[in-house]
């Protein structure tokens, strides 16, 4: 990647806008992913064999034993309907997925495996300093195949992974590659830096956001939740380009033990208060109290305020009126930088 490329977010969480509104995507399938012939002696009989097709057994069999615990997210937002991915933590409905899926939600809604019915989701914690929430179903009597951790501080370089999502509303998508590096730092939505996320190459694209990173033994080593891109399509959201980025599954693990909740980083700013303003001496009986005339003559200013107003015509405009702006969408793009993979 050139100096002048951007590392951009993958819109993990694709947007469909519009009330009932489905969203189809055009996919072009170029063979990303699949394993050259390559071959290894047979010692006994001097003879080579296929390491390929080994390859896509385990695939296969890491696909069989996930796709029931992968969940489709849909998160009702102000800007229209966000999906994402997840996965089933613990059979009685706990389920993992990014922060930034059901960030500013007003319903979560889930379904789980290849043929579940969409169902309402509570969300439990939602960290954005770590880019991570956990939602909560109801599984009625029904025992939920949850997925395990593998340990993601025992990955290495060249090792197989697979990812299971729903990249542009295709449910139960399965990509393969290779961790290609270890120990990146990747940026929270709250500004955080998150350690020790895993690179690689397996195809992510928007709505795999929140989706597993597997081992060949079918454990969870990730949180899919970034890529790299040097640019957008036409409708804002940024493709793969074989540089995705999960948070690894030993932070996720620990968050899924003791969710944590955080706002993002937009959301603080909107609550932040001058703590002098706030603060009041209990020992002062006078605190609180306001000067009658010194009331009078503020709603004397107030009433002419509000006369000059009605003759020029204008209105107040409500501070809290505005949508805040995607942090990430105004930083300077002429040089690298890791950007919240957002829908929106």
């Amino acid at each position: 990647m050139t100096p002048s490329s951007k590392l951009a977010a993958f819109g993990a969480c694709a947007l469909i806008a519009g009330a009932g509104g489905a969203g189809v995507a055009a996919v072009v399938v170029d063979g990303h992913g699949t394993s050259s012939m390559a071959t290894t002696a047979a010692a006994d009989r001097g003879t080579v064999r296929p390491v390929a097709a080994t390859t896509d057994d385990t695939a296969k069999n890491v696909y069989d034993g996930a796709k029931d615990a992968v969940a489709y997210i849909s998160a009702q937002t102000a800007q229209g309907t966000a999906t994402g991915s997840g996965f089933v933590v613990s059979s009685d409905g706990k389920i993992i997925t990014n922060e930034h899926v059901v960030d500013g939600a007003t319903s979560v809604t889930v379904k789980l495996g290849t043929s579940g019915k969409e169902q309402t989701a509570q969300v439990l914690g939602a960290d954005a300093s770590k880019d991570l929430a956990l939602l909560k179903v109801d599984p009625g009597s029904t025992k939920l195949h949850a997925l395990s951790f593998g340990d993601s501080s025992n990955m290495q370089v060249g090792d197989n992974v697979y990812a299971i999502g729903n990249p542009y509303g295709l449910d139960h998508t399965l990509t393969s590659g290779i961790v290609s590096a270890l120990n990146r730092d990747i940026q929270a939505p709250s500004g955080a830096t998150i350690p020790g996320a895993i690179q690689t190459d397996a195809a992510l694209n928007p709505g795999n956001s929140g989706g597993p990173l597997l081992d060949a033994d079918g454990k969870v080593v990730g949180v899919n939740s970034q890529i790299a891109s040097a640019g957008t399509s036409s409708s804002g959201e940024s493709g793969n380009v074989g540089i995705g980025f999960a948070i690894p599954s030993k932070l996720v693990q620990a968050f899924a033990e003791n969710p944590t909740s955080t706002p993002a980083q937009s959301d603080s700013q909107q609550t932040q208060q001058d703590p002098q303003q706030s603060q009041q001496d209990p020992q002062d009986p006078q605190q609180g109290q306001v000067d009658p005339q010194q009331d009078q003559q503020l709603q004397q200013e107030l009433q002419q305020q509000l006369e000059q107003q009605q003759q020029d015509g204008s209105q107040q405009a409500d501070p809290y009126g505005d949508q805040q702006a995607d942090p990430y969408g105004s930083q300077d793009q002429s040089v690298p930088e890791l950007a919240l993979p957002g829908g929106y």
